[in-house]
């Protein structure tokens, strides 16, 4: 990138970004603090690593306009390691899992992402959305009957203010105007300050005291390599969909450094893993967030909300931000995936249900993906598979059989492959014509050799023609049907 296209994503959007920025850092806040109570740790740790992850991955990320901060993806992860080993541990696991995610991204592993389907896709932004709604029922329930009318009143505000005036977003409004309501009339509901205390200090560098150890590092690599990936993957697929909202390109394997350099430095202030936030990242983009600035100016706020407003901060009822959740979660699920079961393939329409049940099942993003990644490619071996042919003619002598081979020969289809052959027939001469095919992996060699063998077994003179340079340089390199004892070698494995 050039540094006026770098200079454009901070500048380009200015009043949009800080107003979009103000907004996140308010809802960022109360995240931040469950987070850190799902991980055991204080509240000051998740602040102190939204603050330094927002402001990292503004500066060094891959995608203009995200959203990242601690997250509950990369805190359930370290839960075991807090309650065995204890805080030290947990920062410097941060750290390591920072150095695997930069890594990551020199090694371009960015670019798998495109091996994730639409089908995927669309289940991992549907279970977040069930996600996020189930995380505010905690705070909808056994609560003061006045929280429902303010949260409410929050949505309507929400929903109803764009049609008078779009200056300001309606979701800081609704921060706004739900606190002064709430101070003014004295109304005992739950607020940002019932969730923990506020750090009242801003973070200081510190070095994690363990021991430097390979004992230490068999203890937080297994945690490190689990908190890198799930975070790439989160941040990677939330990339995608702010790439689909802003209609922009964001730069993957960037994205993965950012995020790296973000969780490396997080781990020396004291502050816990974290990644990119779909919630969060969906109410900057509906807010009118764009640019660089807008993360920037989320992670900058939060630290100044916490350490020198924190009054002010705790007296907004948790009513409004639970109003401004549900909005993002309302906003977040696809609902034209609920019509487009009926029209879609069925294998598509699986896919995204498999995952969004996965998802929410084990309140886990990387298994719910893992499984519709692992069921897009099966169903997509299978469709290939189903357009594989043979078929064959004989010469007007009787002496020349030829097989005609059409479509992708690979594992899922070289059982069709061996069935299409009449190895009883005992042509003089066997042609296999494979100038329509393509041949693509070691089983598809594999069922070549066995098929040349067991025609000449019988005493037919075998040839392969019209074989492409790829598939070409594929048998060269792996094909024993030219080689003593092929037989025997094929039939030992």
């Amino acid at each position: 990138m050039n540094l006026d296209a770098y200079r454009r994503q901070w500048l380009g959007n200015v009043r949009g970004d800080l107003l979009s920025g103000i907004v996140v850092a308010l809802a960022l806040i109360p995240e931040a603090i469950a987070f850190s109570i799902i991980a055991g740790v204080d509240p000051k740790i998740g602040l102190y690593a939204s603050f330094s992850i927002a402001v990292v991955t503004a500066i060094a990320g891959g995608r203009p306009g995200m959203i990242s901060a601690a997250t509950a993806a990369t805190a359930v992860l370290m839960v075991t390691l807090v309650a065995d080993h204890g805080l030290e541990y947990l920062l410097a696991t941060t750290v390591l899992a920072g150095l695997l995610q930069i890594a990551a991204g020199f090694a371009r592993l960015g670019n798998l992402m495109r091996f994730v389907s639409r089908s995927v896709m669309t289940g991992f932004v549907n279970a977040l959305a069930i996600l996020i709604f189930m995380s505010q029922i905690p705070e909808l329930t056994g609560v003061p009957w006045l929280t429902y009318p303010l949260v409410a009143a929050g949505l309507a505000i929400i929903y109803l203010l764009p049609y008078v005036t779009t200056a300001v977003p309606s979701p800081l409004v609704t921060i706004v105007v739900l606190t002064l309501a709430v101070v003014a009339m004295g109304w005992d509901v739950r607020t940002v300050g019932d969730m923990g205390a506020l750090p009242d200090t801003l973070p200081v560098f510190l070095v994690p005291d363990i021991p430097l150890n390979l004992e230490t590092l068999a203890i937080i690599l297994p945690y490190a390599v689990a908190v890198a990936v799930v975070g790439l993957l989160e941040s990677l697929m939330t990339a995608n969909i702010v790439d689909d909202l802003t209609d922009t390109k964001s730069d993957r394997n960037q994205e993965c450094v950012g995020q790296g350099l973000a969780n490396t430095a997080t781990g020396f202030i004291g502050g816990m893993a974290g990644c990119a936030m779909i919630g969060q990242s969906i109410i900057n983009i509906k807010s009118g967030g764009r640019g660089r600035l807008s993360c920037f100016v989320a992670g900058v706020f939060l630290l100044f909300l916490v350490v020198v407003l924190g009054d002010l901060v705790a007296q907004i009822p948790m009513a409004a931000l639970v109003a401004v959740m549900i909005m993002v979660s309302i906003g977040t699920f696809s609902w034209s995936s609920v019509k487009q079961l009926k029209t879609h393939p069925r294998s598509s329409s699986i896919v995204m249900l498999a995952t969004v049940a996965v998802v929410v099942y084990t309140h886990n993003l990387a298994i719910g993906v893992l499984v519709g990644v692992l069921l897009s490619g099966l169903f997509f071996a299978g469709k290939i598979s189903q357009i594989f042919g043979v078929t064959s003619s004989l010469s007007e002598d009787g002496r020349v059989r030829t097989y005609h081979v059409h479509g992708q020969l690979f594992f899922a289809s070289s059982e069709e492959f061996m069935d299409a052959f009449d190895f009883k027939e005992a042509a003089e001469r066997v042609v296999i014509d494979v100038s329509r095919a393509h041949i693509w992996d070691i089983s598809s060699v594999a069922a070549l050799d066995m098929a040349v063998l067991k025609f000449r077994r019988d005493g037919s003179e075998v040839e392969i023609v019209g074989m492409n340079e790829a598939s070409e340089t594929m048998v060269d390199r792996l094909a024993m049907h030219d080689k003593p004892g092929a037989m025997d070698k094929l039939l030992a494995h």
